[in-house]
Order: structure tokens, then sequence, then C-alpha cells
């Protein structure tokens, strides 16, 4: 399929226009990160928890927020989830000692704020033992004949009917639970007696130490380094090491300005933003092999036409297939950036950003990179030829 035919763009003429435009977004990202002492790291990468919390109805992210920042040192962020009545819950870890202490503190300040006081059991933030253990005594008071299988049985069917849609682990009050099978007027007595539904349920905890942390940020940057040097190699052998050279300095002229962006936005940095990374390096790569497929293919056919109008045909003939798989997989990534939610929210604008400059790349950095040197190769054979020509006519 082709969307543009017979084209004949002056790409490499505009050469050094895109060389300062990357020049510029290199230097601010650069500069934003120097300025605030590198990227914002997420919890991964610092250490920190995470709690995802379902509420009954529309989250107070201001309330939550103030007080868990008055019980806890350290950054606290609460992120509304899109569509959905939960909140994402997180705060930085200094040392791996304090990672219990903070996840039993922003529980207490849940239950403090969301809770029932009194002593009872939170049926949506217990587990099958304790509800068990809370049945116990007031079923066996009541008379009700219940041996302890029987009670794990019950605290289990209670607890499924919980965490089943569409509940999805919060129970809005306990008269729902008499459509459960096993819980009868007197189970449903002592429930009431010795159990209370909060306003919230933790639905996941996520706990990564500092030194975890610190562990992940090097390997995130020995994956990158790898995989930009296995595809160095790749290139060197299937074209030349100059194509090799030039992909690499494309990709990691992407992976800056991608890092930049995300310093100059103020965007945190977590796993699934280096997956984004990693994946933008081999999307960016292929682009470009295919554009240094076509100028090897062209070399053979038009040897005749000098290498800067040569490239210039190569990435223009290669303009469609560029604009349908660019094009289809930014709108995808547009679409994941505006409708994905906070979760997804970095992974897309690292997609989209990468598509974009990886794209730029392949055609304003890759391509005059190869021009350059050979320009650079072919004055050094002139000077060698003009050289000995220059001694003779003196002589």
């Amino acid at each position: 399929m082709q969307i543009f035919k017979d084209t004949n763009f002056d790409f490499l003429g505009k050469r050094r226009l895109f060389f300062g435009l990357s020049l510029v977004l290199a230097a601010a990202g650069l500069i934003s990160l120097i300025t605030k002492g590198g990227p914002r790291y997420g919890i991964d990468f610092n250490g920190g928890a995470l709690m995802y919390v379902k509420f009954v109805n529309q989250p107070p992210a201001d309330k939550i927020r103030s007080a868990l920042s008055a019980k806890l040192s350290g950054e606290v962020t609460v992120q509304d989830l899109a569509g959905s009545d939960e909140v994402l819950i997180g705060t930085e870890i200094k040392s791996d000692q304090q990672l219990n202490v903070a996840r039993s503190k922003m529980e207490e300040v849940l239950r403090a704020n969301f809770g029932q006081p009194g002593g009872k059991l939170d049926l949506n933030n217990t587990g099958q033992d304790a509800l068990a253990n809370r049945l116990r005594d007031p079923l066996q008071r009541s008379g009700v004949p219940v041996n302890e299988q029987q009670l794990q049985d019950l605290a289990k069917s209670i607890l499924s009917y919980r965490d089943s849609s569409p509940q999805s682990g919060l129970v809005r009050s306990l008269g729902e639970l008499s459509s459960v099978e096993g819980v009868t007027p007197a189970v449903m007595a002592a429930l009431k007696q010795e159990c209370y539904t909060s306003q919230f349920a933790i639905r996941n905890v996520e706990m990564v130490g500092p030194k975890v942390g610190a562990d992940l940020r090097r390997q995130a940057v020995m994956a990158t380094l790898y995989a930009l040097g296995g595809m160095l190699v790749y290139i060197a052998f299937r074209f030349e090491w100059i194509y090799g050279l030039a992909a690499v300095i494309a990709v990691f002229h992407d992976t800056l300005i991608t890092v930049g962006l995300f310093s100059i936005f103020n965007k945190e940095i977590s796993l699934t933003v280096v997956a984004a990374i990693l994946t933008l390096v081999g999307y960016s790569m292929n682009d470009t092999i295919v554009i240094f497929d076509r100028i090897r293919e062209n070399l053979k056919t038009m040897r005749k036409e000098k290498l800067e109008p040569l490239i210039n045909i190569s990435v223009n003939q290669t303009l469609s297939r560029t604009a349908l798989t660019s094009g289809l997989t930014f709108l995808t990534c547009v679409a994941l950036f505006l409708f994905g939610g906070p979760v997804l929210h970095g992974f897309a604008f690292a997609l989209v950003v990468g598509i974009v400059v990886g794209t730029y790349s392949s055609v304003f950095i890759a391509s005059p990179i190869v021009l350059f040197w050979n320009n650079f190769l072919e004055s050094r054979r002139k000077a060698a030829i003009a050289a000995p020509a220059g001694k003779t006519r003196k002589g």
C-alpha cells in the first residue's frame, strides 16, 4: 500500500536544521537532569511501599494525602485510578527496616480515617484465619455445632464472596452476606456482633527495598547498554561498521531525548518506563534498518548516483512504509496515553515520545551520519591523490 507516490523530498538537505533541533532537545534534557540531580525515579528504583486501595465511593485523595503525610516521612503520592473508585498510594523508604513500619502506618491511617473504632474486625481487610477465629466463640456460645474445618470453610466462603465480582474485595454492608452458602441467621448474628465493613479495601501492596531499587537501576542501565551493543554488532555484520555506529548513535539520541523529556515534565521513571524505552530501542532500530537496507539495494542498482541523492531516494521509497507502521503505532500509543489511566501514563508517554523521535532519528540522524562518514573518506581520498600530484608539479 502506497500513501506517498513518487515523492522527492530533500531530507538530507535539511540535516543541519534537524541536527540543531536534536542538540537543543538533548541540551534541554541534560540541563534538566543536572539541575534536578538526575531522573525522578519511581518506587521501583528508589525503594518504597505502593498500596492499591479501593473505596466505596470516590476516594478523597486530598484527605488521604494529608493524613498520611502527617504520619510518614518522605514524599507521599496519592493517584486516582481513572474509571474506578481506587487510588494508588506510594511512599518513599530510606532503609529496608522501614518497609513493614511504613505499611503498618499506612494501614493504621486508613483504618483511623475510614474505618470504625470499637475493636470489631474489618471484614474488607482481613484474612481467612482471622475471620474464623472471630466467629468461633460467638457461634459456640449460641449453640451452633461447628467444628474447625466447618469454621474454615465458612470463612473461606464469605471471603470468596467478598473477593468475587462485582464486590471485587469490598462488601458494602454485612447484609449482603445473607446469600452466601452457610451464612445462617446465627452466623449473621455472629458477623454483626464481631465484624463491620469499612469504606475501603486494600487490594494489593508492593514493597521494594532501597538496595533492591539500586540494583534494579543498575540492571536497567546495563540492559539498555547490552541492547545497544548487540545491535551494533548485528548491523556492523549485516552492513558495514559505520551503519551500525550510525544506528546506535541514533538510538542513543532517542533514549537521551526521551529521558530528558521525562525530566523536563517531572515524570517518574519506573520499570514499565524502562520496558517502554527498550521497546523503542528495538522499534527505532528496525526503522533504521529498513532505510539502510534500501540504501544498500540502491547502491547495487544505481552505481553512478552520488550518495546524497541516493540516500534521499531511498528514504522517499520507504516513506509510505514508515508512515503506515509509525503512524498506526503512534495512534495506538496516543489512545493508551489518553485513556490508559495513571498506572500506564509513564509507559504510554515514553512510547508516544519515542515513536516520534525514533522515526525522526532514522531519517535525520542515522542517514546523515553515514553520508558524513562517506564524504569524509572521499575528501581524504582526494587529498591523498592530490598530494603526490602537487609534489610532481613542483619537481
